[in-house]
């Protein structure tokens, strides 16, 4: 039977917050070192190293379901649950989104985002532009009364202007003291349909687009998710909690959102 959808209390949400405060801490972090030259092995140190160290935090990834690092750096055709390696050194003109997932006094919190490696190509920054934009359109629909359907349609329909792909094989998730909980948030659907949010939900909004079809296949690492065509595929991720008057992203990058809309 599949578990119900948890409503949290403000001490809850506030346990969410500062777990959700300290992922995008990381992805704040690491940002300078995401940079030409620089293997994902390496990325994966520096953030295993501060969230311990530094934040007194435990990576949440490391051994999840026999995964073994700290981060997931999913470079250009790469979907989603790349696996850091000494191997794949950063190029100029790549795109690389870095997930993480952090553990703080028995409360998750979980992140991702888009960095360019030097400069991007046309397409590949219109991508990630476009996928960070249908990631607002999904958060601005959150408040009660609104359904999963609505925050599928406006990311679907965002993506759908640009002529891009929604990937359907993997979604956003409840979260909280469980790292994936019900409810299933797809990015994709129609309006009006799905669950109806109460305030007190907590899940993650994540959003994967592709350049070319959605078609996606599993590598032989079993982890690493790749576009069936090869094209290009981005994703954004952000915490989010139902309000009564509507949402809050618990996510906050500490250094703003840089040269992207505010949420």
């Amino acid at each position: 039977m599949a578990r119900s959808v948890s409503i949290k209390s403000a001490e809850d949400i506030e346990m969410a917050r500062r777990a959700g405060g300290l992922a995008a801490e990381v992805l704040d972090m690491v940002a300078p070192y995401v940079v030409p030259g620089a293997s994902t092995e390496m990325l994966d140190r520096i953030c295993h190293d501060h969230i311990v160290n530094v934040q007194g935090a435990i990576p949440a990834n490391v051994g999840y379901q026999g995964y073994p690092k700290t981060i997931l750096t999913s470079v250009n055709q790469v979907v989603c649950h790349g696996i850091p390696s000494p191997d794949k050194i950063l190029k100029k003109g790549d795109i690389v989104n870095i997930d993480v997932a952090v553990i703080k006094d028995g409360w998750f919190g979980d992140t991702s985002r888009m960095y360019f490696v030097g400069a991007p190509s046309v397409l590949a920054r219109r991508l990630v532009e476009t996928t960070y934009e249908a990631l607002l359109a999904g958060i601005h629909q959150v408040k009660p009364g609104a359904t999963l359907g609505d925050i599928g349609h406006a990311i679907q329909s965002v993506a759908q202007r640009e002529r891009f792909s929604v990937v359907r094989e993997y979604c956003g998730h409840g979260i909280g003291q469980i790292y994936h909980d019900e409810p299933n948030v797809l990015h994709y659907g129609r309006r009006g349909e799905g669950l109806t949010l109460e305030a007190g939900m907590v899940f993650t909004i994540e959003p994967m687009l592709n350049a070319g079809s959605r078609e996606t296949r599993q590598l032989a690492d079993g982890w690493t998710v790749v576009t069936k065509d090869r094209s290009l595929s981005a994703q954004w991720e952000h915490m989010v909690a139902v309000t009564p008057e509507g949402y809050e992203v618990l996510t906050r990058w500490p250094g703003g959102t840089g040269t992207y809309a505010p949420v």
